[in-house]
């Protein structure tokens, strides 16, 4: 009886230091793993940004390109111009309704 209890006790305490070291191995990966999340989270916000300033470029060079007579960016030229003589017109309109 009592060599069972201590065979018993014996089994609990390699499985208690089989667990521990499963844990310990657990927390490094969970280390491990956050610091490559926040790596790949500020390549991915650098990217991202990347990808803005190109986008605001394009846009830019399509103006330009329809600034300069392309007739493929005509249309785009158009709807800038609309958008900016609308904006124009609503400041004019605020300024008459505040009295200036």
């Amino acid at each position: 009886m009592l060599q069972d209890l201590e065979n018993n006790f014996s089994e609990l305490e390699k499985k208690i230091l089989i667990l521990q070291k499963n844990y310990k191995n657990l927390t490094e990966k969970l280390s491990e793993l956050n610091i490559e999340h926040e790596e790949l989270k500020r390549k991915y916000d650098e990217e991202k940004k990347k990808n803005q300033v190109l986008a605001e470029e394009q846009k830019n060079i399509k103006l330009y390109s329809a600034i300069s007579g392309n007739p493929e960016h005509n249309r785009l030229m158009k709807n800038h111009i609309n958008r900016l003589v609308k904006e124009i017109d609503f400041c004019i309109a605020q300024l008459q309704n505040s009295g200036l």
